[in-house]
């Protein structure tokens, strides 16, 4: 469910979501989404019609920015990857004292099921639930900031855990035999 956006927002959105998942890699399908750790990157842009270009920060970003959105000038205000298990939310501090919460929720095939709530102080302003390719990207648009908009880039990508492992050795005594 969207909340607080326009027609043209939601649009603009689900257009984001179908470029971007088509530029997404292709990776292989994952048997056991417990064994798996899920990398969210936000990345904060500001968008503004200020005639300075695209901000180096935004290397491959500043593509999809310009076909999607119409403006003259891309800032990165902010990049954050954190790394979690499904089913554990993450939380990211956002310009403008706001708060993106995410939430793996599972992984299907070359899919990972991401929950997102978009905070404003206590209030939500958007809460979704989308899926999106391993190594994907959305683009949100909308929550104006400055003289601008502020544009949150979601990306989500799976990577295998690594488990410690201690082996028992055969010879090893047992504490409770006697010598």
């Amino acid at each position: 469910m969207i909340h607080g956006t326009t027609r043209r927002g939601v649009a603009g959105l689900i257009l984001s979501a179908a470029v971007l998942a088509l530029l997404a890699n292709s990776t292989k399908a994952f048997a056991d989404p417990t064994n798996h750790e899920v990398s969210v990157d936000i990345k904060s842009v500001l968008a503004l019609d200020t005639n300075e270009g695209f901000d180096e920060g935004l290397g491959s970003l500043s593509r999809p920015l310009g076909m999607l959105f119409h403006y003259s000038t891309y800032r990165l205000l902010s990049d954050e990857s954190k790394g979690t298990d499904c089913g554990k939310m993450l939380s990211f501090s956002l310009p403008g004292g706001r708060i993106l919460q995410v939430e793996p929720r599972s992984i299907e095939g070359n899919m990972i099921e991401l929950e997102v709530v978009l905070f404003q102080g206590e209030k939500p302003q958007l809460s979704t639930d989308f899926h999106m390719m391993n190594r994907g990207q959305l683009l949100l648009g909308g929550p104006r900031f400055k003289q601008g908009m502020l544009i949150i880039s979601i990306g989500a990508q799976t990577s295998t855990k690594h488990r410690e492992h201690h082996p028992v050795s055969a010879s090893s005594p047992h504490p409770n035999e006697d010598d």
